[in-house]
């Protein structure tokens, strides 16, 4: 791939033959955020409803009139009701009722009678066709959001299905590199088969299990619908396994075949050996799987990043905001430092799982290219681009952290997350200013008043996203946090794509909705193909984190005799980095939360602490091998090409600055982040 074409504007999307799924996956989408919002607009409802009719709550267009008698006669019943006593000759006490409680008792019930009829003739004095129609609807929403608890877990069944299903008809899951001819495809391909069909057979297993405890028929229906996903899997698997793409070429096997594998499938397989050789235990994979439909919101989110990274993708946002910082001429190295800065932030709003190499990577290497720098340091800049947002709010990651485990809350990790991300970001730049050399700017003349004019084109971005924000927070009011992220940053995408497709960013013979119908679906479209990669990683890197759980080597690494703090932390760093370097940090999470944080808690490590090591480990494992996800999402952004040419010639450093240069930074700062705090331990 040409490093010069990587920024051009326009409709851009990698998958345009899959156009349809885009379709459908964005109708899924965009279902899931009005479920997702569905209990805010109910919520507002009410509000609305309380403030335009006093005790709204208790007014009911459908109430009958009561059937009691509001004239009764007490005395008259009290009378009534002692003439009709008879003894009873079967029991040795009877007596007749006393007439002063029957009289309290008429009365009272009588009060209560004249009560209901007032509330009736309130009710009915206050009910409008206004009311009426207000009520019905949100009566509506109320018993269809009751009626559809369980419909996200479905929903995102389906989410995975569609979006695998693309992932797997394009050979795109990810792997350490590509297959290089037919052999190493049909290597790749027979390791989906393989993986996919141990989770059938897991998952039937699992089924039969339950359906023998008398499980519920929702937890039988997902494991059924689970197995036929993969069943899915397994037949698409077969048909690319024998229609290889003419492309590939001809060839065998070799010592490194083994890479093709897509990393999913590596950690499927290892996992049911363990389960079902080691632990005999066949249903592990669809049990710990399953626990990826017990979060189902969490990993819908992850979606829903994935979309607002590849509509990002389709708007001119990303060049305009290079294109402020032209005019000072920064030099790479300079570029390179204003660019960690600067990108944090918005990862930190696309999830910091990587989207956002995907979304904007070949603008940064782009300019960073125009700007005089090497290869290797536009590589390590733009991986690095994609993590170091991981402690900045709103990230998703530290959300899923503070829901697992109450000892920590998102304001905690976000404040202290904010200076970790100064000093991780602050030694970059001098790593970077230091090794490069000429790192001062050389501003052409009027740069800041160039700078300004070239920010007004920004303006109508900013008052949409605003305008989009204040309105929902006005109809749903729904504030925007690192809760409300996920399903607000979507429909501000929308706004801002449609916006983007204005007169003098489209063809002239192409309407403004027909360009925004065409962007927003790319969109969806590149999103396919990336949702169903990074979930059938997570989904496979939790069923990984089982074998650590199950296999109680948690227990051995932390024994109960080891008391000393600073031993502890150590073993920390090297136990959290290695699992961040082999799983997602999802899964990750999830493991490490159910193992991991409460032994390390017990012996002595504050959770706070704990947690903000922990997420500087996973943004360390996002750069290292063997996996250095956040440097195969760089690799398919910017093509093997550029990337086998940045190895080609240098030094040691120079040739693999790419790999070295994040290690160095990012195992920096989490050395200072594990044990400086040790030094104020009481």
């Amino acid at each position: 791939m040409n490093w010069r074409a990587m920024s051009s504007s326009g409709i851009k999307t990698l998958y345009p033959v899959h156009r349809m799924h885009g379709v459908i996956l964005l109708a899924l989408l965009v279902f899931t955020l009005l479920l997702g919002m569905g209990s805010s607009l109910h919520s507002r409802m009410l509000w609305v409803g309380e403030q335009t009719w006093p005790n709204y709550y208790l007014l009911n267009p459908w109430a009958s009139e009561p059937d009691c008698n509001v004239d009764m006669d007490v005395e008259a019943a009290v009378q009534k009701r002692m003439s009709e006593y008879t003894p009873d000759p079967d029991e040795l006490f009877s007596s007749p009722p006393d007439a002063d409680k029957l009289r309290e008792s008429y009365r009272k019930n009588l009060e209560l009678c004249q009560k209901k009829h007032a509330m009736f003739a309130e009710n009915q004095d206050n009910i409008t066709p206004a009311l009426t129609v207000f009520k019905t609807v949100e009566q509506g929403i109320a018993d269809w959001l009751l009626d559809n608890i369980d419909l996200t877990k479905f929903l995102f069944l389906g989410l995975f299905a569609l979006a695998a299903m693309v992932s797997a008809f394009d050979a795109d899951h990810i792997a350490l590199r590509l297959p290089k001819n037919r052999a190493e495809w049909k290597l790749s391909q027979a390791a989906q088969l393989v993986v996919n069909s141990l989770m059938v057979y897991s998952l039937t297993s699992y089924a039969g299990r339950l359906g023998a405890g008398h499980a519920s028929g929702t937890m039988l229906e997902l494991q059924y619908a689970w197995a036929g996903v993969f069943a899915l899997f397994m037949a698409i698997n077969i048909y690319r396994l024998f229609k290889i793409p003419e492309r590939v070429r001809a060839g065998g096997l070799t010592p490194s075949s083994f890479l093709v594998v897509p990393l999913y499938s590596q950690m499927g397989i290892i996992a049911m050996v363990y389960f079902y050789f080691v632990d005999g235990y066949s249903s592990g994979l669809a049990i710990y799987f399953g626990q990826m439909t017990n979060l189902a919101s969490m990993f819908i989110n992850i979606g829903l990043y994935v979309l607002v990274g590849m509509m990002l993708k389709q708007t001119r946002l990303p060049d305009l905001l290079l294109n402020v910082i032209q005019p000072f001429r920064l030099p790479a190295p300079a570029l390179a430092s204003l660019i960690i800065f600067a990108t944090a932030f918005p990862t930190a709003f696309t999830g910091a799982s990587g989207i956002f190499i995907l979304a904007v990577g070949g603008v940064i290497y782009d300019e960073l290219r125009k700007a005089g720098a090497g290869r290797q340091l536009s590589l390590a800049t733009t991986a690095m681009s994609g993590s170091m947002g991981v402690v900045l709010n709103p990230c998703l990651l530290i959300v899923v952290v503070a829901a697992l485990n109450k000892e920590v809350t998102t304001s905690e990790m976000y404040g202290w997350g904010f200076w970790v991300f100064m000093g991780s970001a602050s030694l970059f730049s001098l790593i970077v200013c230091k090794t490069q050399g000429n790192w001062k700017p050389r501003p052409q003349e009027g740069a800041f008043a160039e700078a300004g004019r070239r920010l007004l084109p920004l303006l109508p971005y900013v008052l949409t996203a605003a305008f989009v924000i204040g309105l929902i927070r006005v109809v749903l009011g729904l504030s925007f946090n690192e809760y409300s992220a996920p399903m607000i940053l979507p429909i501000v995408m929308l706004a801002l794509v449609f916006l983007d497709a204005s007169t003098d960013n489209r063809p002239s013979e192409v309407t403004r909705s027909r360009a925004f119908w065409s962007r927003s679906t790319a969109a969806a479209s590149d999103s396919a193909v990336h949702i169903g990669a990074l979930l059938a990683l997570m989904g496979c890197s939790v069923c990984l984190g089982g074998i650590l759980e199950r296999s109680g080597v948690v227990h051995m690494i932390f024994p109960e005799s080891l008391t000393n703090p600073w031993l502890v932390m150590l073993v920390i760093v090297f136990m959290l980095t290695f699992i961040g370097m082999i799983m997602d940090p999802f899964g990750a999470v999830i493991l490490v939360s159910a193992t991991i944080a409460q032994a390390a808690m017990d012996l002595g490590i504050d959770p706070l602490h704990f947690w903000l090591v922990c997420l500087v480990a996973f943004e360390l494992g996002y750069l290292s091998p063997p996996v250095a996800l956040n440097h195969l999402l760089t690799r398919q952004v910017v093509g093997e090409t550029e990337v086998l040419a940045a190895e080609s010639t240098g030094s040691f450093w120079h040739r693999y600055e790419r790999l070295l240069l994040p290690l160095l930074v990012m195992g920096t700062t989490l050395l200072i982040v594990a044990f400086v705090p040790m030094f104020f331990y009481s």
